[in-house]
């Protein structure tokens, strides 16, 4: 009996095991699977204009430019976070407008209406950051460039490189590296025992879509951008812990700015916080850019 008792508990153990692998591997591929979306038109009133660059990621990048108070205006990037698109980020650019500011809104390769395969978590998506401020250097030369990145938007940021040619910088809900982004959001779904996933799903990305885990490390890009740079950050965000995100500011090269957002989770911080986030965001640009 305890010989059939033993055959029994190392076939379900090996079944176990064969199970939790085809789970991982038919949710990493959920993950990096592309997040292709058409937008809505670009809103009349904001008087912008649909514009087309190719990115060094391989993809045809698409994206709106909308003017600002003059030729001059200082322009400033917005990019989405994964699995979003352009449109996440018009609310913002409103506002922006508002102000004076002219704005870039783009979709990232493999969302919304740009081309591309994979998503794949800042690295690609670096490339698309670059071809964004190196299109607008081309169109307004002469004018100042910022930045608001949220989340994966904010990770492309930092990634990039040489880091972008760009005056200063909003990050927001910025993860410091893949490993303990992935296992925060695997533990907050599925409870501790979830982190024993994390690495299953980590390993991937060399198999998938060919890059290691140490290429998407947003900590060692804020090391080296030299550019004002502020950082937002969610107090009771559970996908980038406010530990984590006091640690890559801490990590981040001078200036730098830091505003925890007290009950925020990860969430539009626009949305959640209207008010202070705008002041603070204006205020910031003017000191920057203007």
């Amino acid at each position: 009996m305890n010989v059939v008792r033993k055959k029994v508990v190392s076939i379900l153990i090996v079944i176990s095991v064969f199970t939790g692998l085809l789970i991982s591997w038919c949710l990493g591929g959920f993950l990096i699977a592309p997040s292709q979306r058409h937008s809505a038109p670009l809103p009349p009133k904001l008087y912008g204009e649909t514009v087309h660059f190719p990115s060094s990621s391989g993809a045809e990048i698409t994206g709106w430019f909308i003017g600002g108070s003059d030729a001059n205006a200082p322009v400033v990037i917005l990019m989405h976070g994964v699995r979003g698109c352009r449109e996440d980020m018009l609310e913002r650019a409103k506002f922006l407008r508002e102000a004076g500011y002219a704005t870039m809104l783009f979709d990232f390769q493999a969302h919304g209406d740009s081309g591309g395969k994979n998503i794949t978590f800042g690295y690609l998506e670096s490339r698309d950051a670059q071809a964004a401020v190196e299109f607008v250097h081309r169109i307004r030369p002469k004018a100042k460039i910022g930045l608001i990145g949220v989340s994966m938007g904010a990770a492309a940021a930092l990634l990039a490189s040489p880091p972008l040619k760009v005056d200063s910088m909003i990050l927001e809900s910025v993860y410091p590296d893949i490993i303990r982004a992935t296992e925060d959001r695997i533990v907050m779904r599925l409870g501790p025992m979830g982190a024993i996933l994390a690495p299953l799903l980590t390993c991937q990305l060399s198999l998938r879509i060919g890059i290691s885990t140490d290429q998407l490390r947003p900590i060692e890009g804020a090391r080296k951008v030299s550019v004002p740079k502020y950082f937002f950050a969610g107090v009771v965000d559970q996908e980038t812990t406010i530990q984590e995100a006091k640690e890559i500011f801490s990590a981040a090269a001078e200036p730098k700015q830091f505003w925890p957002v007290e009950k925020a989770g990860h969430v539009n911080l626009h949305t959640f916080a209207k008010p202070q986030y705008e002041k603070r965001v204006l205020e910031f640009f003017e000191q920057t850019l203007k």
